[in-house]
């Protein structure tokens, strides 16, 4: 990246808060509360709610509460780093969220763009110093992921995020190597958080702060190690990659590519493979979840191809 300071230190690597959902629909809150206690054991930099994989999407406003009060109350008491999403659709509902989140405190606040109609920059821009407002001065992420209605570049979200100060990072997907030299031209001062299985060439590439990471689903503990790695022996990481990429590309993937089933649904998968947690496969409904058999049958072959991640 160019010398220009980055606004925030936020970064590394960052585990997803996953709903344990009963058969009845209903989230079990002490699964949840073990899950959280599992996560901050494995030392990982931080742990975030609320993303797709937390089903931000398909949650009461009572659940999204109690949600956050389970993650703040056990992360203060072990001095654990987190950041709450306040994502929803709705913009209404969403600085609604986010007005209960900073009572919180955490470290920062995600946030989408509304997307039943997918806002101009502009009307982006308006809508995140409203939640700057919103948030009192805790800093924002901005959740652009590749299924939103809208998937800026790298040079539409600096000309959206610049001008509002409280939008310290964002969760992207990367690309080509055309793009990193988009990111780092415009994009600098951003801690950029890109997909967790690339996050040794984004590192290399001097653009990546860290990830909102589907490794951590598969394995905390080993996404916490690979990353440390990344610091010590970057080629070394990108090895581990590239057998890490070539796992999802051949047994994960499939699952949306083939049969239609979610993000979610795959992070869950990858949850139930490395078999961390309490942690099984089912989303809520109406959204399809992959059977808890293919989790076992995936498992010793995740052990084969990726040993490090598994090896503690």
């Amino acid at each position: 990246m160019s010398n220009t300071p980055r606004r925030h230190p936020i970064a590394g690597n960052w585990a997803s808060l996953l709903l344990p959902i009963r058969e009845d629909d209903s989230i079990d809150f002490e699964k949840l509360g073990e899950e959280i206690d599992i996560l901050i054991a494995a030392k990982v930099d931080g742990i975030y709610s609320n993303g797709t994989a937390g089903e931000f999407h398909n949650q009461t406003e009572a659940e999204y509460e109690r949600i956050q009060e389970v993650l703040a109350w056990r992360c203060r008491a072990a001095d654990m780093a987190f950041v709450i999403g306040a994502c929803q659709p709705d913009p209404i509902i969403m600085l609604d969220r986010l007005r209960r989140a900073t009572v919180h405190k955490p470290l920062a606040i995600q946030v989408i763009l509304p997307d039943w109609w997918p806002l101009t920059n502009p009307e982006a821009t308006d809508f995140l110093k409203r939640a700057s407002e919103v948030a009192e001065g805790i800093p924002l992420v901005l959740y652009n992921p590749p299924h939103a209605k809208r998937v800026l570049s790298p040079t539409e979200l600096g000309e959206v995020c610049g001008p509002c100060p409280s939008v310290v990072g964002m969760k992207i997907a990367d690309g080509d190597d055309a793009w990193y030299a988009q990111a780092r031209a415009h994009l600098s001062e951003f801690s950029l958080f890109i997909p967790g299985h690339h996050l040794a060439t984004g590192m290399k590439q001097g653009v990546a702060a860290g990830a909102f990471s589907n490794v951590a689903c598969l394995d905390p503990r080993g996404a916490q190690a690979w990353t440390e790695l990344m610091h010590r022996d970057i080629d070394a990481a990108l090895e581990i990659e590239r057998r890490i990429c070539a796992f999802m590309d051949d047994y994960i993937v499939p699952f949306r590519r083939d049969h239609g089933y979610s993000n979610a649904a795959l992070d869950k998968l990858l949850a139930a493979i490395g078999n961390w947690g309490p942690i099984t496969t089912r989303l809520r409904w109406p959204y399809r979840f992959i059977n808890e058999q293919e989790a076992v049958r995936l498992r010793d072959r995740a052990r084969l191809i990726m040993p490090e991640l598994f090896a503690h």
